[in-house]
């Protein structure tokens, strides 16, 4: 027997500020941490360090880059939708062809 197939849901929108912050809090608790306990970490480990550092410099990119891309994005939807509409040929109008037929 063959199963009915329900639609896909429509894909769910995520606060993107919110999701970098969440990340770039992670990694900046993750430095606390590392610089706390880089004495105790052996010498070949202390590269985690500089990874805490570079994932709390690019959330902090982030965080002042998301806004801009949001807008500029927008702004880019705004104009093809104004292109597509002013690239759209009119719709004839038959009411006043109608209408001259009944003047006859």
């Amino acid at each position: 027997m063959g199963r009915t197939q329900r639609p896909v849901p429509p894909p769910l929108e995520g606060d993107d500020r919110l999701i970098t912050a969440v990340i770039t809090a992670g990694f900046l608790v993750a430095l606390i941490v590392l610089l706390v306990v880089r004495d105790s970490l052996a010498p070949a480990d202390r590269w985690w360090v500089w990874v805490a550092v570079v994932g709390t410099g690019l959330g902090l990119f982030g965080l002042a880059y998301v806004p801009h891309l949001k807008r500029s994005r927008a702004r880019a939807a705004r104009r093809r939708q104004a292109a597509r509409e002013a690239s759209r040929p009119a719709a004839p109008d038959h009411s006043t062809a109608a209408s001259h037929g009944d003047q006859d």
